[in-house]
């Protein structure tokens, strides 16, 4: 298996210089030249299985130059108990008849981030010694809340390491700020920007496709790679929980072997759905892939018209994580919908750096239709989902999750469809404190940390420990810049 670039077909690299590099030179991301199949035996192989198996199985599918015990030694460093507060990584929860949530929030920070981020740090030095690299790996990380901590917790103290994440300043929630500043460890680094998360995103683009900085970097024997999801390190361990899922259902007798099902996902930088999609072209049936946004409804418009266009306000919403108006792994997608014509995705996406909008072809625009289904919410509708979950089902969840509750009952009504359905529940309720407790119709006149034990009241869901023990950490990390700073932060962060 081999990986080419979205802007250069001609590119040919192993899983691990794909991983260990992050980004192609060339500004494109990477992709696999197949997609490999899965069949229903497999299936029902994998029912039996525990979640490291089953990772192990699909890893050794698309990391083909990596050896059995490479991966083993990644899948057991990462999805064990010592990570996870659930033996089985990824719960199944049934919210009503046929309708189940993938609870992907069991890990260290709280966040679907987790279930890429605690395997991604093994996967990237592991790479790295393969090649030969023998260079300090600089990890460079923009965020819009949960990715960051992720990132910072995942490789706290790797050694040989060191990482950086920027956050926009007024664009994540209380309790994830407070989760990045208090960040532990000798080779992390945290700064907050003027801006929002695009601009968080395409600063990191920049950084890492500057060459006189990659040389710069070079000279004092590092090299620069990514944490966010246009790393193919990031993106490949989400595919794993759509398999496992689906192969879970069918051994707990919810489906049948080759009963398809729906797949819906709260979605801004598109690489959770994404995820799902090559899921389905390995040969797991699905039926739709729904797209679930908030207030920055870019994805919707994209999905529903083929028309993307960033040129629109942008929301600062109770549901951060998803405030982007650049979905960067949508190029992925199109790569792939489009033949493979990399001269088309240079088109596409210079066209979005310079005027902020495309129009992709008739062609792809149907087929966008056909995989997918779009639609939005905004702040009251999430809320107002909160508190009707919560009312009807003793179920709390977040303001991510809420919003692919409330866009799949929107599919519903509007389709009558009643496929059994997975929706995507991508980060705890206590990360959102407020805003839940708020939904749900409870006093929020508190401090963060109280709010947690008022929604504790509520909900009666455990605290997780790691947000508890967050009350009394240090502050380490103040600084802020603007976005045209990022760079020099990098310098000095790394003393070059």
């Amino acid at each position: 298996m081999y990986y080419k670039s979205t802007r250069n077909s001609g590119v040919n690299v192993t899983s691990a210089q794909a991983i260990a590099q992050g980004i192609s030179k060339d500004g494109g991301l990477f992709v696999p030249s197949e997609i490999p199949a899965v069949s229903m035996d497999d299936i029902k192989a994998l029912g039996e299985m525990t979640y490291a198996q089953r990772a192990l199985f699909v890893f050794s599918k698309y990391l083909t130059d990596f050896t059995e015990a490479e991966i083993r030694y990644c899948v057991d460093s990462a999805y064990n108990d010592k990570n996870f507060d659930t033996a089985n990584i990824a719960e199944l929860a049934h919210l009503f008849d046929g309708t189940y949530m993938l609870e992907l929030w069991h890990g260290p920070t709280c966040a679907f981030k987790d279930m890429a981020l605690q395997i991604l740090p093994y996967l990237l030095t592991t790479s790295a010694k393969k090649l030969e690299l023998n260079r300090k790996i600089v990890i460079l990380v923009a965020t819009s809340g949960d990715t960051g901590k992720a990132a910072l917790e995942g490789f706290r103290d790797v050694p040989d390491t060191e990482i950086l994440v920027f956050y926009p300043e007024d664009g994540v929630s209380a309790m994830q700020k407070k989760q990045m500043t208090t960040q532990e460890g000798e080779n992390v680094g945290v700064c907050a920007i003027k801006g929002n998360f695009d601009d968080a995103q395409n600063g990191v683009k920049a950084i890492f496709t500057d060459e006189k900085i990659a040389s710069e970097l070079s000279a004092a024997g590092m090299m620069f790679s990514s944490a966010n999801s246009i790393n193919w390190g990031r993106l490949a361990p989400q595919i794993i929980y759509y398999v496992s899922t689906y192969a879970q259902l069918v051994k707990d007798g919810e489906i049948n072997p080759g009963d398809k099902i729906n797949i819906v996902v709260p979605t801004g930088n598109f690489g959770n759905i994404l995820a799902g999609y090559y899921a389905k072209k390995m040969g797991i049936p699905v039926n739709k892939l729904i797209c679930a946004s908030n207030a920055n409804n870019v994805l919707t418009d994209f999905i529903r018209t083929g028309v993307y266009d960033r040129n629109r306000p942008f929301h600062t919403t109770i549901s951060p994580s998803m405030d982007i108006l650049i979905s960067s792994n949508l190029e992925r997608l199109l790569y792939h919908l489009c033949g493979e014509n990399d001269a088309q995705i240079r088109e596409w996406f210079g066209a979005l750096a310079q005027s902020g909008r495309y129009e992709v072809t008739d062609e792809v625009k149907a087929v966008l239709k056909d995989e997918f289904y779009a639609g939005c919410c905004d702040d009251v509708q999430t809320k107002e989902c909160i508190r009707e979950i919560y009312g009807k089902y003793s179920y709390t969840c977040d303001t991510h999750t809420a919003v692919a509750v409330k866009v799949y009952e929107d599919y519903k009504a509007a389709t009558g469809d009643n496929t059994k359905t997975v929706i995507a529940s991508t980060a705890s309720p206590y990360k959102f404190s407020g805003s839940v407790l708020e939904a749900i119709g409870a006093d929020t006149d508190a401090d963060e940390f109280a709010l947690v034990e008022k929604l504790y009241e509520a909900s009666k869901i455990p605290v997780p420990a790691s947000l508890a023990a967050l009350k009394d950490k240090e502050v380490r990390f103040t600084e802020t810049v603007d976005r045209y700073e990022m760079k020099d932060y990098v310098f000095r962060a790394l003393g070059i």
